[in-house]
């Protein structure tokens, strides 16, 4: 049924016009321009570091716990912190109010990504023999959610006072209508381009996250590990 529903959908996005001919997109922003970006840290009580970040109005929260002993003694790494991500999405974030399973494969996909980001980020070798966790729930949806969570993890990891390398930033681009557009909302994600999600640290001037996806493909490249530009 959902499969139906996005063909009968397809033709209008195809159809319609991303940017105006004065160059402005559909919620007023000039292509290269962002979502107004919002940010809160200490959010939760119980956790050693929390966050809220907002891009727009896709809403995200993120904790973390930690450094703390290994849970799983079969799991501890001797010369370096384990790091855990788990990444979920509120049932009310979006508008199917559709329940996705636990562990689904975009979210076990996302969770990856978020961790080895951090990872890149996150100075590992100084707390060996122990264990971060970093929980991350979508609120609210409407694009740029990967770049989102990203975003709020590193401030969540921050405020819980892990050695860190660097602040991660993370955002996202796409191609619509022969047209680069920063930072897309859910329509814009919708409207089968390519896109492009990129994290940076900026004071290194390295990239710990490229990932690409082209029109109705799958992952076509994604760069583990910090890169200098």
């Amino acid at each position: 049924r959902s499969i139906c529903l996005i063909h009968s959908h397809l033709p209008n996005l195809l159809r319609m016009e991303f940017v105006s001919p004065e160059g402005l997109r559909l919620d007023g922003r000039r292509p290269i321009e962002i979502r107004q970006l919002h940010a809160e840290m200490g959010v939760v009580d119980k956790a050693d570091g929390s966050a809220i970040f907002e891009m727009g109005n896709t809403k995200v929260i993120a904790a973390v716990y930690g450094p703390h002993e290994v849970q799983n003694r079969s799991q501890q790494l001797q010369d370096q912190t384990l790091v855990r991500c788990e990444y979920s999405m509120a049932t009310f974030s979006t508008g199917s109010r559709r329940r996705k399973p636990k562990g689904d494969r975009r979210s076990t996909e996302i969770s990856l990504v978020i961790r080895q980001t951090m990872e890149a980020a996150i100075l590992t070798h100084i707390l060996p023999r122990s264990q971060i966790d970093i929980f991350v729930h979508v609120l609210q949806a409407d694009g740029g959610t990967r770049s989102a969570c990203i975003n709020a993890a590193s401030l969540a990891l921050a405020d819980a006072g892990i050695p860190m390398r660097d602040i991660v930033s993370s955002c996202a681009a796409g191609y619509l209508n022969s047209t680069p557009l920063l930072d897309l909302n859910f329509t814009e994600d919708s409207g089968g381009g390519p896109d492009v999600s990129v994290a940076l640290l900026p004071k290194l001037n390295k990239i710990s996250l490229l990932q690409v996806l082209l029109e109705n493909t799958k992952q076509l490249a994604f760069a583990r590990g910090p890169i200098r530009l």
